[in-house]
């Protein structure tokens, strides 16, 4: 598996990162969304390097002018719901692309020990297209696997582009073991150590949900 850790260039998407990293910064829920935009934004750029293109010919007022194209046909894919924020950045580069949508959540049996649950898929036809998966925080890496059994359901894509803006070195190993490596890339902002107790990314930047969105019970 093809693995991509973007702050390791440097760029201004770091200075997005440290915005939402920040304590102080990440109060303000609008720019934190907006943040987490402007990083899917610059991520689809990013990603749209390896896409497959041919060439067409544009009509202007003076002539004709050859213009390389993007011919994968593609599925923007996010797990609901701290991944709206970043899913609508790949969307304002990506707008001629479909859409799917995944829930998953933690059950917590205490307050250590948890189970995932996919309750909701809504997804077109996936067969041999590109599929891009966002979700901003990848800790263990297993929501993003049960995500991808349930959209497995709907087609088998012809390759998988995972995008995730903080990830941790567990759930990225994670990644790496159980989805097909040949078909597979990973897209990172930055890759984190540790995971703590609560497998929340550390040094992370907390419940993104919450951040963008506000606390739920």
């Amino acid at each position: 598996m093809n693995i991509i850790n973007l702050s390791e260039n440097r760029s201004v998407l770091n200075q997005f990162l440290k915005e939402i990293r920040s304590e102080k910064i990440q109060s303000d829920s609008m720019r934190f969304r907006r943040n987490l935009e402007r990083i899917g934004e610059i991520m689809a750029y990013e990603i749209s390097k390896s896409l497959h293109y041919r060439t067409q010919n544009v009509k202007t007022p003076l002539g004709i002018a050859p213009v390389d194209v993007i011919v994968d046909k593609l599925v923007l894919s996010t797990i609901l719901r701290a991944g709206m924020p970043f899913h609508n950045g790949f969307l304002n580069y990506f707008d001629n692309a479909q859409n799917a949508f995944v829930s998953a959540y933690r059950k917590y049996k205490d307050s250590l020990k948890f189970d995932i649950f996919i309750e909701y898929i809504a997804s077109p036809d996936l067969t041999g297209k590109t599929l891009i998966i966002t979700d901003p925080m990848l800790a263990t890496g297993g929501s993003m696997e049960l995500a991808y059994g349930a959209l497995l359901t709907k087609g088998t894509p012809q390759h998988i582009h995972i995008a995730s803006i903080i990830a941790s070195q567990q759930a990225v190993d994670y990644i790496a073991a159980h989805f097909p490596p040949k078909k597979t890339t990973f897209w990172a902002a930055a890759i984190d150590p540790d995971l703590n107790e609560h497998s929340y990314i550390v040094p992370g930047l907390g419940d993104a949900g919450d951040l963008a969105f506000g606390k739920k019970l």
